[in-house]
């Protein structure tokens, strides 16, 4: 006597769902390919602040105000860095204004200087990214923390120098709070 047809379509959808499983481990065809250790290198940009990573490289105030000129950071930011549609680069209040109440200067809230240096070498200038020279993004970092009241004019800013300017936030950037999956929105969060 044979199986029943409950007990057949049981092993036919088990043999189906296998089959499946294998055919997902199936070759790749050659679609893709693992990167080399230079690409994997010449991707990862990334800056801490320890500025270990930054590449050679100097700028100084006077250079990057140039390089603001030349490069068009005033078509965006505005000439004074105030008054452009891009998000202002200096703030319009002056220093007896409490850090937080000045705004979102990036120059300003950022932790570490080398954050700074991090997002113009990554992110400008827009449609462009990832065009300026080491050099230009020192000299650009040395204008905004200038304009800002965080270093000198005199000053040069590069691999050893950058990671050791002192930022307006100092210790006061927001940290995390402490989160964990499944656990229940934080307090004052709006979704």
């Amino acid at each position: 006597m044979g199986a029943s047809p409950m007990a057949l379509l049981k092993g036919l959808a088990f043999a189906l769902l296998m089959g499946a499983s294998v055919l997902a481990q199936s070759p790749t065809y050659g679609v893709g390919r693992t990167p080399s250790a230079e690409e994997i290198r010449a991707w990862d940009i990334s800056i801490g602040p320890t500025g270990e990573e930054l590449p050679p490289g100097r700028g100084t105030v006077r250079e990057g105000a140039q390089v603001y000129r030349a490069k068009g950071c005033a078509g965006c930011h505005g000439a004074t860095a105030i008054d452009g549609k891009a998000p202002i680069l200096k703030s319009k209040s002056g220093p007896d204004v409490e850090l937080w109440a000045r705004g979102r200067i990036l120059p300003l809230r950022a932790p570490f200087a080398t954050t700074v240096w991090d997002y113009i070498n990554r992110a400008m200038p827009l449609n462009r990214e990832g065009t300026l020279t080491a050099d230009e993004v020192y000299a650009l970092t040395a204008y905004l923390l200038f304009i800002n009241d965080v270093i000198r004019e005199d000053e040069v800013l590069d691999a050893k120098s950058l990671p050791k300017v002192k930022m307006p936030i100092g210790d006061n950037y927001a940290s995390l709070p402490e989160w964990k999956p499944r656990t229940p929105r934080l307090k004052g969060y709006p979704h």
